[in-house]
């Protein structure tokens, strides 16, 4: 799941990954965000202590065992997360290399049948970029809304796929639409879709029990499992 910051990608990709769990798929949710809020949904937490975290206070990454950075969450879920430097010092993107690097040496994508890459998406800087570019991912969603600058980060993230699609299995599974009930958003989100030579695989309705839940830590389907939403 690619997004721009604040669009609701973490959210999103959380609920439909609590929803993937009550089908009964072992999953494993990997946080490519310095925000490190990519897994609190799941663990019910305030956030998760990071892997770049948890190697500086031990002194590097190769002092970490798997189940230092490895949390289970909702119904099994694995959670981690890559973490990023401290504001204004290092390269955010570094930790996402670190982290995913670490995780294929200790084991941590065997027994799962999905791995989901949540990725801050404002800028595709080689770190960020790293699901891609290294064949870690199969299928980009890109989630976004009819704001401008959504759509103009969803634009410049399919340009980043495009890049590496023809050397690597990954390709744009289709954009998701977080409704923020701007003019003209479903139609903005389609004829965008439709540019890239993708779909508009959801449109995401406005709902405040997103919220709702979201302030007690959980993910809708956990907080109100009758739900439409």
């Amino acid at each position: 799941f690619y997004g721009k910051g604040g669009i609701g990608k973490s959210t999103t990709s959380q609920n439909t990954l609590a929803a993937l769990v009550d089908l009964g798929q072992k999953i494993l949710i990997v946080g490519c965000d310095p925000k490190a809020d990519s897994t609190r949904l799941i663990l019910n937490a305030k956030a998760q202590d990071t892997v770049l975290h948890l190697a500086a206070q031990e002194g590097s990454v190769e002092d970490l065992e798997l189940e230092d950075v490895l949390k289970a969450g909702y119904k099994g879920i694995k959670c981690v997360e890559s973490g990023g430097p401290e504001p204004g010092v290092g390269c955010a993107g570094r930790g996402v290399i670190t982290s995913i690097n670490f995780l294929e040496e200790n084991g941590a994508y065997d027994d799962v049948d999905y791995v989901s890459y949540d990725v801050l998406g404002d800028v595709v800087c080689g770190g960020f970029a790293m699901p891609i570019r290294e064949n870690k991912a199969q299928e980009i969603y890109i989630v976004m809304s009819g704001e401008m600058m959504a759509l103009y980060a969803a634009n410049n993230i399919a340009k980043g796929i495009l890049k590496y699609a023809h050397s690597g299995g990954v390709r744009l599974g289709g954009l998701i639409c977080n409704e923020r009930q701007t003019d003209r958003e479903l139609d903005l989100s389609e004829a965008l879709a439709a540019r890239l030579n993708s779909k508009l695989i959801h449109f995401v309705p406005r709902d405040n029990i997103v919220q709702h839940a979201e302030l007690r830590k959980m993910t809708v389907i956990q907080y109100a499992p009758d739900s439409k939403q």
